[in-house]
């Protein structure tokens, strides 16, 4: 899991959603927290997500509601509420919306992050049909696989074959070490010095592309490999 897995939180307690939001980030997910139930809904959709938490009792617009608006801009958005209300009625309602968990208070932040992954992980998942599709969000560039083009607001970059598979290896390995070795047989079918020389060159050449969005960022890892990380 990484933080190409982007998270929209909803919660209104300070200490609870900063806590939350904190433990979430030191796990590689990319997290935007809002606290006020009528924002929710607008900030939901200027930017796309994978996965919701929804607290329920929130000021001004509660969790059901924003997750009935929410399932109208897109459909197949997980959802997990987070709530105190342990009634039978309410936990129905939340499945009834479209729920995928419902977690009540006090609950094990671990655990959370298991129920996370493992919906994430599913057949359904947004991410998984995207990567299947050969369709990636780094930062604010959409990148196309099949069509070899990373767009930024409306800027097209045509990628070389070799670039679009070596992004799509980095997209794939979700924030992990993207191994050397590994991209270098998988692309060149060889890995000695000259087609290590050649795969440096064409990971300068994304650096250079993928600049426009200072949050993108490829690591050379030591001897290992490279890492895309899109930072806060």
């Amino acid at each position: 899991m990484s933080n190409l897995y982007k998270i929209f939180l909803v919660e209104d307690d300070p200490n609870f959603g900063g806590v939350l939001k904190s433990y979430l980030e030191m796990d590689d997910f990319k997290v935007n927290w809002i606290d006020d139930g009528l924002e929710a809904v607008s900030a939901f959709e200027a930017g796309k997500y994978d996965i919701c938490i929804l607290d329920i009792m929130l000021p001004n617009l509660d969790g059901f509601s924003i997750a009935r608006k929410i399932k109208q801009v897109q459909n197949d958005i997980p959802l997990i509420f987070l709530t105190a209300k342990t009634l039978k009625e309410d936990v129905l309602q939340g499945y009834k919306i479209g729920a995928d968990d419902y977690i009540t208070k006090p609950f094990d932040s671990e655990v959370l992050i298991y129920k996370i992954k493992a919906i994430l992980k599913r057949d359904g998942s947004n991410y998984i049909k995207s990567a299947k599709e050969g369709l990636f969000t780094i930062g604010e560039f959409d990148f196309n696989y099949p069509l070899r083009q990373i767009i930024f607001k409306n800027q097209i970059q045509k990628l070389s074959p070799k670039e679009a598979e070596l992004l799509k290896m980095l997209c794939l390995a979700k924030g992990e070490i993207m191994s050397r070795k590994e991209a270098l047989i998988t692309i060149w079918d060889d890995d000695n010095y000259f087609t290590t020389r050649s795969m440096d060159v064409y990971i300068s050449k994304l650096r250079k592309y993928l600049k426009k969005d200072s949050s993108i960022e490829i690591e050379n890892i030591h001897s290992s490999g490279y890492r895309l990380r899109v930072n806060e």
